[in-house]
């Protein structure tokens, strides 16, 4: 590949580059997360139900239906909460979540007294801090809350006992990401209703903890591998609203079966969530596992069994994204521009199809999710890229041949020659051809009266009326010899009227110079005529010369030689045809006899016949 065509390549290979990590960073999601997020969603949902066995530990107790209806409407009196705390602990609950945003006080004072008094007396019980974001935040990925509204202070919750309940949904409107900690209007972190619920029950080097130094959040010594908006992927064990006797959701129980119950519940050890369970309270989320929406409580829960098995899928950094796209971006364009046609095509799918099961591999493996769609992006890109380049330095080629090859045959001899797709081998091969040879007769009398400005401008003129002429019957010009001409017709294109072609080129000729002759004539007061011979016949076809540096395309042989002397012979304004091409042409033209005559190089006189013109 020539300097200026790597440099276009490079170019070309840089903007695609840059266009495909734009796209990647243009926000923290990628402008193609619509393609993106699904391709992940539908690896992930990919596991099997033995893969996805929720935690049994993990108990929803309901806010549902037949709850309200023997409860009545929310909000509830809170000393339904402080019974239903009261049941759970002597049922030896580990862990108590109350997903009831509580942050106005009661009407009745004595409600929030008995509930307080059961949130001192039992610390394991974690109340939902909301906050409140606007619609628009100052500066891209800031976390500036609005407003938080926490517990009531009448139930004198301390905040080792707060946790916040805020789930983000993707720009598709997905919860695939739940936030282990956001800052408060102090820029204070508050954890994660499920961080601090899964705490209550990990070890000590276990538990999950922000570290303010690196500003990370760290699962014992683990890092837990969080984005700009401090969201980690959640995993998730259940489908929405199921059973755990189906296999695939957490144990529900209802609010009131709970409160009613007259003996302890098979609680023990076990992290109760409290929540909402029906439609009308307005708490579910699409979330990429199903099209039916998940409650929030249960949302909490699959978090909760991720933390609690600290096996977390991680996006790779942007840095590595975009190392990632350069790599395939780069491989893509050297193979590209060094292959084409199906090779390159064999190449681009391979590698769709390798990086894909890379892709597929790390998140195996390493629970890793690569970015996908850019690279692939790139890789489409610069094939496209790559299979206009070459068709442009194709057409560019093809006019470069075609400019030179058609200083020598005719333009629609060029264009049979490009459409075929044959080549002009080097070397010769035997074809049955015609050839004419032309001399200006006169020529060197006219030299000598004129200067030499005037006899080249004249010789020009003459070649210029035989070469249109050769090219408008498809003919080859084969050379300029001095002050003549030598063209074969049916080479490299055969034709199978190629004597035809050459008969009616010669007359084209004689035609054309006697109006020239007149104008030199009247200019100069001289003039010129051409004598002509034709012969047809089976001659060597081909690249003749040195291979290294000079190559001739020409003909030779003694059907050549033949047509040479038939030149050397004709009076000036005779076209001499041999009686190979008469055999050829007669009955198309005006042909008359002339008899046999001896020429230089044949033993035996040849029959020689003049053509008169067209009939």
């Amino acid at each position: 590949m020539g300097k200026k065509s790597w440099i276009q390549t490079l170019t070309a290979g840089v903007i695609l580059i840059m266009l495909s990590t734009y796209f990647y960073t243009v926000n923290s999601s990628g402008l193609f997360y619509f393609i993106e997020h699904p391709l992940q969603d539908n690896l992930r949902k990919a596991k099997s139900i033995d893969e996805r066995q929720p935690e049994d530990r993990i108990k929803i107790i309901k806010i549902d239906e037949k709850s309200l209806a023997a409860i009545g409407k929310f909000p509830w009196d809170r000393k339904t909460y402080a019974q239903m705390i009261e049941k759970l602990e002597q049922s030896g609950a580990a862990a108590i979540g109350i997903d009831v945003v509580l942050a106005e006080p009661s009407k009745n004072p004595d409600d929030d007294k008995a509930l307080a008094d059961v949130l001192a007396k039992y610390h394991n019980v974690i109340l939902p801090v909301q906050i409140n974001y606007p619609t628009k935040q100052q500066q891209a990925g800031e976390l500036v809350p609005e407003k938080v509204d926490y517990p009531s202070t009448t139930l004198t919750t301390n905040k080792e006992q707060m946790a916040h309940i805020n789930v983000f949904v993707d720009k598709d409107g997905k919860a695939r990401k739940l936030p282990v900690g956001l800052p408060d209007e102090n820029q204070h972190n508050i954890p994660a209703f499920s961080v601090a619920l899964t705490n209550l029950i990990l070890n000590d080097e276990e538990k999950i903890s922000y570290d303010v130094a690196s500003r990370q959040w760290k699962r014992g010594n683990i890092i837990i591998p969080t984005n700009d908006r401090n969201q980690v992927t959640t995993e998730f064990y259940s489908l929405p609203r199921q059973k755990m006797d189906v296999g695939t959701g957490y144990e529900t129980l209802s609010y009131i079966d709970v409160i009613n119950s007259k003996k302890p519940l098979p609680l023990e050890g076990a992290i109760a969530l409290v929540g909402p369970f029906v439609t009308a309270m307005q708490d579910e989320y699409p979330t990429p596992i199903s099209s039916v929406k998940m409650f929030g409580i249960e949302i909490h829960a699959n978090m909760i069994q991720t933390l609690i098995e600290g096996k977390f899928y991680r996006d790779t950094s942007k840095p590595i994204g975009i190392v990632i796209i350069l790599v395939v971006a780069l491989l893509a364009l050297f193979l590209f521009e060094r292959f084409k046609g199906r090779v390159a095509l064999f190449l681009f799918v391979a590698m769709l199809v390798v990086y894909g099961l890379i892709w597929m591999l790390l998140y195996t493996i390493g629970s890793i999710f690569a970015p996908l769609v850019y690279p692939q992006f790139a890789i489409v890109a610069i094939y496209m890229w790559s299979l206009v380049s070459h068709y442009l330095k194709e057409r560019m080629e093809r006019n470069r041949v075609t400019g030179i090859f058609g200083r020598f045959v005719s333009k629609s001899v060029v264009d049979e020659l490009l459409r075929s797709g044959e080549d002009v081998k080097l070397g010769g091969s035997r074809k049955d051809i015609s050839l004419i040879f032309v001399d200006i007769r006169g020529f060197t009398p006219m030299s000598e009266r004129l200067e030499p400005e005037q006899v080249i401008r004249v010789l020009n003129e003459y070649l210029d009326v035989c070469t249109k002429a050769i090219f408008k019957y498809n003919g080859t010009l084969d050379k300029f010899i001095g002050d003549g001409v030598m063209a074969m017709f049916g080479a490299p294109i055969e034709y199978d009227n190629h004597p035809e072609m050459a008969v009616r080129a010669a007359i084209e000729m004689k035609s054309q110079a006697g109006v020239l002759e007149q104008k030199l004539i009247e200019k100069y007061g001289i003039g010129v005529k051409f004598g002509l011979g034709i012969n047809s016949g089976p001659a060597v076809v081909g690249n003749i010369g040195s291979e290294d540096l000079r190559l001739d395309y020409t003909a030779i042989g003694d059907t050549v030689n033949l047509s040479a002397r038939l030149e050397s012979n004709a009076k000036p304004g005779q076209i001499l045809i041999s009686e190979l091409t008469y055999a050829r042409v007669e009955g198309l033209f005006r042909i008359e006899p002339i008899g046999e005559m001896k020429v230089k190089g044949k033993e035996k006189p040849v029959m020689v016949y003049e053509v008169i013109g067209n009939l």
